[in-house]
């Protein structure tokens, strides 16, 4: 006879939840990843464009382009203040997605301890079953030589 659980289907559901978690807070991670990338290449070109803006202020160069290159820098600055914003809440959905995995991980683990507990016990009623054939056919072989 073999072990059959009857709740196997909820233990699936439950290692499919899992998987399906960790692959949310993969997604998460990497849009993380990619607002931290972005905000990174935005502090580099601000710092670029700082540099050229000192240097035509230093060449000499008509007030208009300075001016242009300053309204590029505030745009700059305020591109990364919405991008620390973004990062911010990526950083928010990452840990939040850590904590709906980890009630996933505890949620499977809850159903494979029942699982293997039922197992256990169909296991231990087998054997017992089987000491009981072999006392019977004990017993039986003991009768018939007794004849």
């Amino acid at each position: 006879m073999k072990f059959q659980y009857a709740f196997q289907k909820i233990v699936d559901l439950k290692s499919n939840e899992k998987t399906q978690a960790e692959w949310m807070l993969s997604s998460a991670i990497g849009r993380l990843q990619a607002e931290e990338k972005s905000l990174g290449e935005l502090m580099d070109n601000r710092e670029r464009m700082a540099n050229e803006l000192q240097e035509a202020a230093e060449q000499r160069v008509p007030v208009s382009k300075i001016r242009e290159f300053q309204m590029y820098v505030e745009h700059l600055e305020q591109c990364i203040e919405k991008k620390h914003t973004d990062v911010q809440h990526a950083n928010v959905n990452v840990e939040m997605k850590k904590d709906q995995l980890s009630h996933k991980v505890l949620d499977e683990k809850v159903w494979l301890k029942a699982k293997d507990k039922a197992k256990d016990s169909f296991q231990q009623s087998m054997l017992l079953r089987e000491q009981n054939e072999l006392d019977e056919m004990a017993t039986v072989r003991f009768a018939m030589k007794a004849r």
